[in-house]
């Protein structure tokens, strides 16, 4: 899909890889490729464009919808990104389906709203973390349905397929917890965007990144044993966290 304008206003929604884990500035604060995308409209506009993000950490598709469709909604942007359903395979039972449903659902009710939409997924670490293989099942399955009902779908969203980019798959796109993309993981996904919006992509300015990697079993003892235990205790990374950006505020060329 190609935009005939560009956009003056975006706003974004979903989890974790949206809000820019694993992209962190200097003060800690994640940026992302949500971040990116934005800061290519400006580019390409040549001006400031209004940009909110909504997106927390650790959210499934349920919350990501109730909490944060509506208020996005409500802000009117010209182009809203929507992702989710990630966290929702990594747990013990899901249904593919009734996740691929509400999040088609979710797109068209944005579209009904006179936006236009994407559906962004986010890319596949499966290769890098224990279960992989159950969860790049279902990530399949996932990238499959969401296509599957856009294609049937009356309106005309866009799915940027980042599960299914196989170059995004490699180890030096992930950053040290191996289930968040690093800065040129994130660039990437922005450029996948903004290719898919028919936005030219300014130039690009992530390096790879050089990270100091954990051996097995650090890396289990720091990342895979603390994720393990919120979800036997039903706490989320995400608890107690708000959007980082609930307004469409300028975000100027860089």
């Amino acid at each position: 899909m190609s935009v005939p304008t560009l956009p003056r206003s975006y706003a974004a929604i979903g989890d974790s890889f949206t809000e820019g884990m694993g992209d962190e500035l200097a003060d800690g604060t994640p940026r992302g490729w949500a971040d990116l995308v934005a800061l290519g409209f400006a580019h390409a506009l040549g001006a400031p464009v209004g940009y909110a993000n909504f997106a927390i950490r650790g959210r499934l598709l349920g919350p990501i919808l109730t909490e944060q469709l509506e208020p996005a909604i409500a802000l009117a942007p010209e182009i809203l990104s929507i992702n989710g359903g990630g966290n929702d395979i990594m747990r013990p039972r899901v249904s593919v389906a009734a996740t691929a449903d509400r999040l088609v659902a979710a797109a068209e009710r944005a579209s009904d709203a006179g936006i236009r939409v994407v559906v962004v997924s986010g890319g596949n670490p499966t290769e890098h973390i224990p279960l992989g293989p159950v969860f790049q099942r279902r990530g399949d399955e996932l990238a499959d349905a969401v296509r599957a009902r856009l294609k049937r779908s009356l309106h005309e969203i866009a799915f940027v397929d980042n599960w299914g980019d196989r170059e995004l798959r490699a180890l030096r796109y992930w950053s040290i917890d191996r289930l968040h993309l690093n800065s040129l993981g994130h660039a990437r996904v922005a450029a996948n965007v903004l290719a898919a919006l028919g936005v030219p992509a300014p130039p690009a300015g992530a390096d790879e990144p050089e990270l100091q990697r954990p051996r097995t079993a650090e890396y289990w003892r720091e990342y895979v044993l603390p994720w393990i235990g919120r979800r036997l205790t039903g706490r989320s990374s995400g608890d107690g966290r708000t959007a980082k950006r609930p307004t469409l505020e300028p975000i100027a060329p860089a």
